[in-house]
């Protein structure tokens, strides 16, 4: 398995850019797919996987496992995953605090739920079945938000670190869902990271948005566009306080050439780099 310490920033990967991904030699460059993709017996595309994490360290990041959901995973979901799991040895593996799975019903959302005691226990259950099945620690990414729910017993951090300190699992940090959520919420954006809990992040995701097509000021998570300068921001502030963190941009549409996705890229890791070199000066 790759190291988390070999991680800067890195790419969500394509099929499209395989070839590019395989050839580029950019230091502390990794690549994250959604497992779904790959959990199959072979053909090419498990090859283009396999050949690319011989070059780069890998991660999985996944959309289905509906933790969130008033039901255990599927068990024939986590088998997959486990195999697809052995085969690529991947750094990290991740999922949403989200459900989508509901009485056999699969709907193609990350949706929302209530923050109750009632959720901690059950997703904090569901997180155990899944790291005990997988063998490993995951991380769980915090939402994206597009209108205030009722009914909660926690803020979301709190019930974050709650889930966190229950299970073991660590938390994939979205920044741009923060932003996406403060916007339309109406809360502050960087009280919000200032108050995430640092020790428990694992992996930081980058990605872009666009507005509301429909008319409306929301902002919705597109993945679709250049990373926006407020994002950039906070990015910046985040690991200005937390220190290092494997880093992804994340683009899911409208894909430009790798070499674009790689600039941005290259600019995440340009601040990683700056705080890594701030941390050994110290340490002389």
């Amino acid at each position: 398995m790759k190291n988390q310490l070999q991680m800067g920033a890195g790419i969500a990967l394509k099929a499209n850019h395989y070839q590019d991904a395989f050839d580029c030699v950019s230091e502390q460059l990794w690549f994250e797919v959604h497992p779904e993709n790959y959990m199959i017996g072979g053909g090419p595309r498990l090859a283009w996987l396999a050949a690319i994490g011989s070059q780069h360290p890998l991660s999985l990041h996944g959309v289905s496992l509906s933790l969130a959901a008033d039901c255990p995973p599927d068990t024939e979901h986590l088998k997959q995953l486990k195999t697809l799991a052995d085969r690529v040895q991947p750094a990290l593996i991740s999922e949403h605090l989200a459900w989508s799975a509901w009485r056999g019903q699969y709907h193609p959302d990350l949706l929302p739920f209530p923050r109750t005691e009632e959720a901690l226990v059950r997703i904090a259950r569901n997180v155990l079945r899944t790291q005990d099945a997988l063998e490993r620690r995951i991380a769980i990414e915090n939402p994206t938000h597009y209108l205030q729910l009722d009914g909660h017993d926690y803020t979301e951090l709190d019930f974050l670190t709650a889930l966190s300190e229950r299970t073991g699992c660590g938390l994939l940090l979205d920044v741009n869902n923060v932003h996406i959520s403060a916007h339309n919420l109406g809360f502050d954006a960087a009280t919000y990271l200032d108050a995430f809990p640092a020790d428990a992040i694992m992996e930081v995701h980058l990605a872009g948005h666009t507005l509301d097509s429909g008319g409306s000021s929301m902002l919705i998570d597109s993945h679709d566009t250049p990373i926006a300068d407020e994002v950039w921001r906070l990015y910046q502030r985040l690991i200005d306080r937390i220190g290092t963190r494997p880093t992804l941009i994340e683009r899911d549409d409208n894909l430009p050439e790798f070499s674009v996705l790689l600039a941005e890229r290259d600019r995440a890791q340009a601040v990683l780099n700056v705080k890594a070199n701030q941390r050994m000066e110290r340490a002389r």
